[in-house]
């Protein structure tokens, strides 16, 4: 990566991966693609949630993308968080962990993990499935912001 990022600037320009190696269209899913790379392409490459400057519905990430993640972890800080928190997230999620990490690292004695029942980590991103926790959301704001 670091050398594509070297490439990148000797060029003036970025490298992305093709869209089809982020995300692949939902008609090349066979027995063998993971169910969550299924509900992303039912999402991020259907009208559902499709957008023209999408990374996940078009031209991918930037191939250097991931180094943010590498030299930063994204919970070093989490401990300092002591403002209210809700962390909500699908049951059946294959990402649930992500939050459940998050949640264990924040500082706040105010917090909350909410699991959705039976809700995958796309039923949340819409109100097609019926699963996002509206209550749940109004409650915390109510109690919370004062």
């Amino acid at each position: 990566m670091n050398l594509q990022r070297w490439a990148d600037a000797e060029s003036g320009t970025t490298a992305h991966t093709a869209a089809e190696e982020h995300l692949p269209p939902p008609a090349s899913h066979n027995a063998q693609t993971p169910k969550f790379v299924r509900e992303y392409a039912d999402y991020y490459k259907t009208p559902r949630g499709y957008h023209p400057r999408s990374v996940n519905s078009n031209t991918g990430w930037s191939r250097t993308t991931p180094l943010a993640f590498i030299n930063m972890p994204l919970l070093q800080r989490a401990g300092e968080l002591k403002a209210p928190a809700l962390i909500v997230h699908g049951e059946k999620a294959h990402s649930r962990y992500f939050s459940e990490d998050a949640f264990k690292s924040l500082g706040s004695q105010n917090k909350e993990l909410f699991l959705v029942k039976d809700a995958s980590h796309v039923d949340l991103y819409d109100r097609q499935s019926g699963k996002i926790p509206f209550d749940k959301f109004e409650q915390f704001f109510r109690i919370n912001l004062k």
